[in-house]
């Protein structure tokens, strides 16, 4: 009988990731077709800039746990364009900034071994969470790419951070995250996440297991916390938490 009873997962870099830049290519190619065709001509450089700007609107937005979603970021850029566009353009590049996400115009990958350890972790019966900091693609869309690998129906609650209201380390979206899985005792829940500043601190800041993901990035900055176990593959947290995996017969 292991000590854990439930188990939450971070989304982006941990069940799931993207090719380097494929959404902000995405987008910046929407953007550049729809305002070329109600004729405005902006280097591709200048555009490049403004949205790097909205980027680091966002991730102060982020560390101050203040919502910074989709609709956001595409006024942000508007207002930084050096013109304005009619209202109609304006709805059209809005619309797009946010659609860029969609399951079937983006490819989202899930982690290398995840789908088989959520289905270990289920068949021994953990309870299964997921627990995300939303950038520019609204949760909305990151269920769809999880239906669309067939992985949704093995979560028993989400907490999506646009949903939620708060982002990670915030108590409150673990809150949230436990209350939906149950009411466990926090220290028999463990967090799966890449992040130190959000996924770590934030699970041991609760109480909770916290385990390291580094299988898509690494995070090692310092000063932040170190989690309590650290893998670079799925094939490795079912033991980390306790759990045996059965071998198949030779």
């Amino acid at each position: 009988m292991t000590a854990v009873e439930a188990v939450t997962f971070d989304f982006w870099n941990t069940l799931v990731y993207e090719v380097r830049g494929e959404l902000r290519g995405r987008r910046l190619e929407s953007w550049s077709g729809l305002l070329e065709e109600a004729g405005f001509a902006l280097e591709r450089v200048q555009l490049e800039a403004v949205f790097d700007g909205a980027w680091k609107a966002y991730l102060t937005s982020w560390h101050a746990n203040e919502q910074f979603q989709a609709a956001q970021a595409a006024e942000h850029i508007l207002e930084n364009l050096g013109f304005t566009v009619p209202p109609d353009v304006r709805e059209a590049l809005v619309q797009a900034f946010g659609d860029a996400g969609a399951a079937g115009g983006v490819e989202l990958h899930l982690a290398d071994g995840v789908e088989e350890c959520l289905h270990t972790l289920k068949d021994a019966g953990m309870k299964l969470g997921i627990i995300c900091d939303v950038g520019f693609t609204p949760s909305s869309m990151l269920r769809d790419h999880l239906i669309r690998h067939g992985v949704l129906p093995l979560f028993d609650h989400w907490s999506f951070s646009d949903e939620v209201g708060a982002y990670k380390p915030s108590p409150a979206i673990f809150e949230h995250a436990l209350e939906g899985l149950g009411g466990p005792v926090p220290g028999r829940v463990a967090h799966v996440g890449d992040i130190r500043r959000t996924d770590v601190a934030g699970a041991l800041a609760m109480g909770m297991v916290s385990v390291r993901y580094k299988g898509v990035e690494d995070d090692d900055s310092q000063p932040e916390p170190e989690a309590h176990h650290v893998v670079d593959h799925f094939d490795d947290l079912p033991a980390v938490l306790g759990i045996s995996v059965p071998t198949s017969p030779q």
